[in-house]
């Protein structure tokens, strides 16, 4: 018998498994502390999960409309009005998602056709890129500012071009900590208002923002809510990412699409925890409160670093924390991660990887999405063994 082989040809040839996945296993091999891969290691409200048991009990098993059960869009939309001041139709403007990265997804798809050009902000979020390739468009990264992570806006006016479809931000920002201000928005305002340019906002962090700022949701400016897909996550802000639920929220026009994309990836999500989403949102507490809860963990882990020999960057949004070590070893920051996840027994995330370009800034990312003890064993590791961190100065 004749032996034939089929040569897969990859759509994302330089894709392999993920920095997350690379380090979380590498923790779970040297038994280290891990505080790389964005998750919280403390359960998520039990009423929560009390009520998705009991809607699972009443056989509210099978699958929910594709845009999700509308009493649950309409608790989204009363959240958004309460919290940003803006209406939105739950009918038309409101879809629910297996997870704000099935709606980054769909959102590109959506928009972007081959020969596209697509402006991001590095470090970035690992998804987009390979979204923008898959659906033939071409990436154009802009790095952010070095130290602060903020955008040059005039970066922004002189790359784009008649081939520029899409822009897409990212508020509060993962890995940086970063936040865009009313200032940023104007700026994008300016630059979108007379141009066939869509939008997509990532504020998956957007209830997890520190110092009395406020978040500036594309939502609430009408320039820009019209040309763009907001895209929410329930696991961020409820704890339970796991779950995989999230929203976006669009015009009609690009809802439409958004869901023609939409049914063919997931068709619907998880029925009953849509049912215990609408009634946990009746509470506002449960979100209004995320600030301050997130923010005492921020500033006792930034109390306890201080002991370290890291240097902080600035941290006013997300769950994650910037720490510069290039005054402590000049490894590239892959192989430094790698290393204290190893010697230490700490794990992180090195920032190269957010970067299409993979610049080494000599910085790390902290994922403070813990209970205090978890922080606390990290950091005692890191001060007892705090010669291996300069060990190849």
């Amino acid at each position: 018998m004749q032996n034939t082989t089929t040569t897969i040809t990859s759509k994302l040839p330089k894709v392999g498994v993920t920095i997350f996945s690379v380090m979380s296993a590498l923790a779970n091999k040297h038994q280290a502390v891990n505080l790389s891969q964005g998750f919280p290691d403390f359960e998520c409200h039990p009423e929560l999960i009390r009520l998705t048991h009991q809607y699972m009990q009443q056989g509210l098993n099978q699958y929910a409309p594709s845009s999700g059960i509308l009493p649950l869009r309409e608790k989204i939309a009363d959240k958004i009005q309460k919290t940003y001041g803006c209406t939105v139709n739950p009918v038309d403007e409101v879809t629910v998602t297996s997870g704000a990265t099935e709606a980054l997804f769909a959102a590109i798809s959506a928009v972007v056709s081959k020969g596209d050009e697509v402006i991001i902000f590095e470090p970035a979020y690992d998804s987009y890129i390979p979204a923008i390739e898959l659906n033939g468009g071409i990436p154009v990264p802009i790095a952010l500012e070095a130290d602060t992570y903020q955008i040059d806006w005039q970066k922004v006016q002189q790359a784009i071009n008649s081939n520029t479809k899409l822009i897409i931000i990212n508020t509060p920002h993962n890995p940086s900590g970063a936040v865009l201000k009313a200032e940023d928005m104007q700026a994008l305002e300016a630059i979108v208002a007379a141009q066939d340019i869509y939008l997509i906002s990532d504020e998956v962090y957007e209830h997890i923002i520190f110092d009395n700022i406020a978040h500036e949701s594309v939502l609430k400016y009408p320039t820009l809510k019209e040309k763009a897909f907001s895209i929410s996550s329930f696991g961020k802000t409820f704890h339970n990412t796991g779950w995989k639920m999230g929203y976006a929220v669009a015009p009609p026009a690009l809802t439409v699409e958004f869901r023609k994309i939409h049914q063919y990836l997931t068709f619907s999500v998880f029925t009953p925890a849509q049912f215990a989403l609408a009634d946990f949102l009746e509470q506002e507490h449960h979100y209004l409160e995320l600030p301050q809860f997130y923010q005492e963990r921020r500033d006792r882990f930034r109390e306890m670093m201080q002991a370290t020999d890291f240097r902080l960057l600035p941290c006013e949004g997300t769950y994650f924390q910037l720490a510069s070590y290039g005054h402590l070893s000049q490894e590239n920051d892959v192989e430094y991660a790698q290393r204290i996840t190893q010697e230490i027994g700490v794990a992180t995330i090195p920032t190269s990887v957010f970067y299409s370009d993979k610049i080494d800034r000599k910085v790390v990312r902290f994922c403070f999405a813990k209970k205090y003890e978890t922080m606390e064993q990290a950091v005692d590791r890191l001060i007892k063994k705090s010669e291996l961190l300069k060990s190849s100065v």
